[in-house]
């Protein structure tokens, strides 16, 4: 089976094309701020990113015919787990996400270029809207402000899923704490295959990352709101963009951050082992979810591949459980054995409402 895997992200579009679970062409496309800067929304992204894509498979001998095209999911609305055909409903919510993000282009992206070839399979896997979190975790101190998760679900259970294989069982009989390291950081606590508990990664919820705030006095920043001191894109900026490690430090690489440690910025130092302190206090506190029955403790994503980050983080945590390290996102692989999945039977898609 020949799958084309689409993955959009803020500043790049991840495509892939596998036989099965093979890889036969695998390209990042960068994307520079001036080039998007000309476009008033991401969804006006549509046409630019998807002539990117059609462009780099035709100039590497692959035209737009595939059993399948799998993308990454919207943050349109809560979902459950699973796999979902993509339908015209789908679409039109991505088009129209109060949450907007580079991702609710993918299933956009991924119906135009499936229906270049009728009979193409069109679909999406664990967005990062999917919620499974308990009623408790929904709850917080106003019912006008109820708990909204985004987080990284299709990493952070395909990385269950290879773990559980790993250590001779599945991923339904463990209890795990997996935390997502990237731009945004999502700490989950999986109960017998089922995220339970998770913090919001993009809107200021958790521990700061290298662009988002995580969460913040809320007082403050309500009276940072009615400051006038800036406006409402500015103010969301300073939640999810320019915020966390970018806006202390004015870099959202932390390897450009490391690299400043080791020259002696001890504001860098900082602000790298405050946001390791908060990631592990995160961690530790929903092992409470799990009632401190706790498997093991999975850390992936970028910045998993970080040897300062890691070995802090064991120095807090490895009291409370076994500790895994996947570093890098490991999305396209996942898409692509989602689609197969389905292509060969194994599962059937979900029908989005």
């Amino acid at each position: 089976m020949q799958i084309l895997v689409i993955n959009p992200g803020s500043i790049t579009t991840k495509i892939a094309v596998y036989h099965d679970e093979t890889p036969l062409f695998t390209k990042t496309l960068t994307h520079s701020r001036a080039e998007l800067s000309q476009f008033a929304d991401v969804i006006e992204q549509r046409d630019f990113r998807r002539n990117l894509i059609l462009d780099q498979l035709r100039a590497n001998d692959f035209e737009p015919r595939f059993d399948a095209v799998i993308a990454r999911g919207s943050l349109a609305k809560a979902v459950e787990s699973g796999v979902f055909e993509v339908n015209a409903k789908m679409t039109e919510d991505a088009c129209t996400a109060f949450d907007k993000h580079a991702c609710d282009l993918g299933c956009v992206i991924a119906r135009e270029i499936a229906d270049m070839n009728p009979g193409t399979l069109c679909l999406t896997a664990d967005p990062g809207s999917v919620d499974e979190m308990n009623d408790y975790a929904h709850i917080t101190g106003s019912p006008m402000l109820p708990k909204h998760c985004i987080w990284h679900a299709l990493n952070q259970r395909a990385i269950a899923r290879r773990y559980a294989r790993e250590h001779g069982t599945t991923y339904e009989q463990l209890n795990l704490l997996i935390c997502h390291m990237g731009g945004g950081i999502s700490i989950a606590a999986h109960d017998h295959g089922r995220a339970v508990d998770v913090n919001n990664a993009l809107n200021g919820d958790g521990p700061f990352s290298p662009e988002r705030a995580g969460t913040l006095p809320a007082g403050q920043l309500i009276d940072l709101c009615f400051s006038g001191r800036y406006s409402r894109e500015e103010l969301q900026q300073r939640v999810a963009g320019r915020a966390g490690m970018s806006a202390h430090l004015g870099i959202n690489d932390l390897r450009e951050a490391l690299k400043r440690i080791d020259e002696g910025d001890d504001h860098a130092r900082l602000i790298v082992n405050a946001m390791i302190y908060h990631t592990a206090k995160h961690i530790a506190a929903l092992s409470a979810v799990l009632r401190g029955k706790v498997d093991a403790i999975l850390l992936t994503g970028g910045m998993a591949h970080s040897d300062y980050m890691v070995s802090r983080l064991k120095e807090y945590l490895s009291w409370l459980a076994p500790i895994a390290v996947y570093p890098g996102e490991n999305e396209m692989l996942a898409l692509a054995q989602n689609a197969l999945a389905v292509l060969n039977g194994e599962i059937s898609p979900k029908t989005y409402e």
